[in-house]
């Protein structure tokens, strides 16, 4: 039987530089995604790449 997924997700806000976001939305659309979703892969890079991966 097909079952429909839904990851949770939660809202939050985060102030960034000016041109941290420009950079970013750039990034995300040379690469035809959402910066969403560039945000939430740029963390998990970070965090799965850190020295203290706790």
């Amino acid at each position: 039987m097909f079952r429909v997924e839904r990851p949770e997700h939660v809202n939050k806000t985060f102030r960034l530089p000016l041109d941290l976001v420009q950079q970013l939305e750039q990034f995300a659309q040379n690469e035809r995604i959402s910066m969403n979703q560039l945000v939430i892969q740029c963390c998990r890079y970070a965090l799965d790449h850190s020295k203290g991966e706790g």
